[in-house]
């Protein structure tokens, strides 16, 4: 599908960036200081180009076969990808090569490795490090109190720049409600920043909450439905 086929997701996207912006005034956040990565997991590459041509560039993918593949068909375009599902060892060595961000680091060992199978000619490999915020025993990330230990193992190796936190915490009605998990991203990480390694990037809120988000402190929020409809 080009992009000229599918005009809901350009306008589905400009409503996204609005009610971003819209946040960003009601809540005394700096104009522009929420980025927008558009969750594009089992969202068709024509999909992706539709976003693309209306300026989106920072896609999410969650499962590696199918992101690689996707790569692949849109090699020609000049796309930021950042890995947000689940890091397995097995599939280290080509999320490091392959993506430019992780967002749901919770693992010393998947750390060790990323860092040793980051190609030598990229960047440092950014990564924010998942905090189960929630308690959850079916989410991914780290209990809070062994966020400091993970940071500074993080912090000796090379290849990797740990650039903030992350969370996916549990569903929550109206705003105050949803506020609650992000506030407690926010303190963790005042609690862990330094001058050396100020952590400034807190990726939280989807679509249903990402105002909430954006209410404590978030600088990217991860979209999905809101921009591509429901999933395939």
């Amino acid at each position: 599908m080009t992009p000229a086929a599918d005009p809901a997701v350009a306008t589905h996207l400009a409503e996204v960036q609005q009610r971003i912006r819209a946040a960003e005034s009601r809540f005394g956040r700096e104009p522009g200081s929420v980025a927008l990565l558009a969750v594009s997991k089992r969202q068709s590459a024509g999909a992706i180009r539709a976003a693309q041509a209306a300026g989106q560039l920072a896609f999410g993918e969650n499962y590696l076969q199918e992101a690689l593949a996707k790569m692949a068909d849109l090699a020609d375009l000049p796309l930021e990808w950042h890995f947000i599902g689940e890091i397995q060892s097995n599939k280290t060595r080509q999320i490091a090569a392959h993506f430019r961000w992780v967002h749901g680091l919770a693992d010393a060992h998947h750390a060790e490795r990323l860092s040793r199978q980051r190609p030598p000619g990229l960047p440092p490999l950014k990564a924010c490090l998942q905090i189960n915020v929630s308690g959850e025993a079916t989410k991914n990330g780290v209990p809070p109190e062994a966020a400091t230990a993970l940071l500074a193992a993080c912090r000796q190796l090379p290849g990797l720049e740990v650039v903030g936190l992350m969370a996916m915490p549990a569903p929550a009605v109206g705003e105050a409600a949803q506020r609650q998990p992000f506030l407690a991203l926010r303190q963790l990480r005042d609690r862990l920043a330094s001058p050396d390694c100020p952590l400034r990037e807190l990726s939280m809120g989807m679509s249903d909450d990402l105002e909430a988000a954006i209410a404590e402190g978030a600088t990217l929020v991860r979209i999905g439905t809101a921009i591509f409809g429901a999933r395939a």
